[in-house]
């Protein structure tokens, strides 16, 4: 099976898939590693051998040129699965549906409770003494992709917005590696 894995930031879920990949304990080749800036998840694909790509918004017109050089990069690698690992963008439905059914994105977060950008903030809020994170297939929503995958994590007194996102970060990494191993081979 053949991932392209998407990253915005540190790439420590990227880390995690490839040593799970390193380790025999998930059978994929990650065809390359794409992000929409530089970033450290970058670094770790380069540093790892892996081949690389940056498509910036910043870098194109707009939103809708930017989504079109995306979906033509990402199709260049013939993936099986796009994976959202900390990929911090939107896309738009156009991409969604050429790969639909295609992209896993994780959300800090148990969807459909707290969907967008602040998931652990608007459980902190909110008071929930449970929370935990969501592995998702990507629709034309935020966040409202179907579910295959969810672990809980409780919300202990004192809790921040950056401990409780520590603690689901620990569990993201074990989950998505293991999402990732139980999806479907592709068919062709």
């Amino acid at each position: 099976m053949r991932i392209v894995v998407m990253v915005s930031g540190s790439g420590t879920n990227l880390q995690s898939i490839m040593d799970a990949v390193a380790e025999g304990q998930l059978n994929v080749e990650i065809a390359a590693v794409g992000a929409d800036k530089p970033c450290t998840g970058i670094e770790r694909a380069q540093a790892a051998g892996i081949e690389t790509f940056i498509v910036a918004p910043g870098d194109h017109p707009d939103r809708e040129i930017w989504n079109r050089v995306l979906e033509a990069k990402i199709a260049e690698y013939d993936p099986d699965y796009i994976v959202f690992a900390g990929f911090m963008r939107i896309v738009d439905a156009a991409l969604v549906a050429r790969f639909a059914n295609r992209i896993v994105n994780t959300h800090p977060a148990l969807l459909p409770s707290f969907p967008g950008a602040h998931g652990v903030r608007d459980a902190l809020a909110h008071g929930v003494k449970i929370t935990g994170l969501t592995v998702h297939f990507v629709d034309s929503g935020v966040d409202t992709g179907p579910i295959l995958a969810q672990a809980a994590v409780p919300v202990l007194e004192g809790d921040t917005e950056e401990s409780l996102h520590e603690r689901i970060k620990v569990e993201e990494r074990q989950l998505l590696v293991q999402t990732i191993a139980q999806l479907p081979q592709p068919s062709n």
